[in-house]
């Protein structure tokens, strides 16, 4: 099953699963079923509850808070995260503030999903990763899509919560496949909904790294493993933020992400990290991101924007080195 049918497979599990379940968004109707193609099929089993809505995001999050203020369930999609400086407002000022401003707690069961990241060609403003934007609200989670978790319980952690969340969906993901197969000496381990992919080998280094960039750096620790004989351990959470991570004790630590440098979930991570790992650790925590640049839409431009395998694997071999 690729990423993209098993998002649909999710929706369609929430909404089959809760009559007050919505789906909003622009242009979701079959047979158009969204820009990527993640809602084809939900208009035609639930017409009443995927509905389409004019090119506002403001409008869309407000609606997805309002329903989900009077006890709904709200899952928006965004043709693009980029457009997420569009719901910004109601997103942060009106959605996350509603769980704690009325004297109670309030259950506000909504969903933002994102379509993130470039690698496709779109340009500047279809092709940013904005997650450290999201990092830090008071009642907002964010969590990222990965191809080695079921986005239905990715869904179902989400609304449980009963907070605003945000929902990563790397778009270099949706032709994927989930599950994808990890060659040796690899072997993958899900728990508490983060993913270890590892040799089984004590490693001598951590890789923590969002489900998009979840390919990237399992080749990058490849690479490592065969040239420097290396072994490290690849961790993808599907839950960004607030961070929760289970560590082992290790003496470098590397963070990669796709959007630009400067008060990043990467950043957070690294704190974490020191917080509770100082101890174990030979060098401060490194961190990849992509350039500080507008992203090109020439493949050959963009490739030198976004972060790589390759960059990944450079930036490893130096903290060993270090």
């Amino acid at each position: 099953m690729r990423v993209a049918e098993n998002i649909n497979a999710a929706l369609h599990t929430v909404l089959a699963g809760d009559e007050r379940a919505y789906l909003i968004g622009e242009d979701l109707l079959d047979p158009y079923g969204g820009a990527f193609k993640v809602a084809r099929g939900l208009s035609t089993r639930f017409p009443d509850r995927v509905l389409s809505t004019p090119i506002s995001e403001s409008a869309i999050t407000g609606i997805a808070a309002g329903l989900a203020l009077a006890g709904d369930t709200a899952i928006v999609e965004y043709m693009f995260a980029d457009f997420l400086t569009l719901g910004f407002d109601q997103l942060v000022n009106f959605a996350a503030k509603s769980v704690t401003m009325y004297g109670e707690r309030l259950p506000m069961r909504m969903v933002v999903r994102c379509p993130s990241g470039g690698g496709r060609g779109y340009g500047p403003t279809h092709s940013q990763s904005l997650t450290k934007h999201l990092i830090g609200v008071p009642g907002l989670a964010v969590f990222e899509m990965s191809p080695f978790r079921d986005a239905a319980e990715v869904f179902a952690e989400m609304l449980a919560l009963g907070q605003p969340c945000v929902f990563v969906e790397d778009k270099i993901l949706y032709t994927r496949r989930m599950l994808p197969a990890v060659a040796a000496p690899f072997t993958v381990e899900v728990r508490d909904g983060v993913a270890y992919v590892g040799t089984g080998e004590r490693p001598e280094l951590v890789l923590i790294a969002p489900g998009g960039m979840a390919e990237r750096a399992l080749a990058a620790l490849r690479t490592l493993l065969i040239e420097q004989e290396i072994a490290g351990l690849l961790v993808v959470p599907s839950r960004l933020y607030p961070v929760r991570l289970d560590l082992p004790p290790v003496p470098h630590v590397v963070v990669a992400e796709d959007g630009t440098a400067g008060g990043t979930w990467g950043a957070e991570v690294a704190h974490h990290v020191h917080a509770r790992h100082f101890a174990d650790l030979a060098a401060p925590v490194t961190l990849v991101h992509g350039a500080d640049a507008v992203i090109p839409a020439a493949p050959h431009l963009e490739r030198h924007v976004l972060v790589s395998a390759g960059t990944i694997h450079d930036a490893l071999v130096r903290t060993v080195r270090a």
